[in-house]
């Protein structure tokens, strides 16, 4: 797989049928490692090991309904409270992320209301923070640390 713009984590594979896999630590699994796959293993170890976030609070590819639609998001890290705290986005390195794909996250983010937004392909990372007052999102350098609520 492709070197992406993270630091170096140690990660579980497994071959079988000619199919390689990842061992996703939120979802206690092997998942078929395609590119997409490969950058939001990425992100969940940025957010374990960088940010210091609990596996307890984060969340990844569940469904949600956007005006009626089935959609999935790729992360999601969560308040203690239960809200959500970061919306995160993930695409494989070879989409460049464009306008659509900041529409496609805030279209989700109607619904989810979450204070931070990440977008990356693993190569570049974009951070947001909301302004709901205003219905617009500034963009930060980095994501917040944990901290204990």
């Amino acid at each position: 797989m492709q070197k992406l713009n993270f630091q170096l984590y140690n990660f579980r594979f497994k071959n079988s049928e000619n199919k390689v896999s990842i061992f996703d630590e939120i979802r206690k699994k092997f998942i078929i490692l395609t590119p997409e796959e490969w950058v939001r293993q990425h992100v969940v170890q940025f957010l374990l090991e960088e940010k210091k976030y609990p596996k307890s609070l984060i969340n990844v590819e569940k469904v949600l309904k956007v005006n009626g639609l089935r959609k999935r998001y790729d992360v999601v890290v969560f308040n203690t409270d239960g809200s959500i705290f970061i919306l995160i986005e993930c695409k494989a390195p070879e989409i460049k992320i464009a306008q659509i794909t900041f529409d496609q996250i805030a279209r989700y983010n109607m619904t989810m209301k979450a204070e931070y937004l990440m977008v990356t392909n693993g190569l570049n990372h974009y951070f947001c923070q909301m302004d709901f007052e205003n219905e617009k999102y500034q963009f930060l350098a980095e994501l917040p640390m944990y901290k204990v609520q």
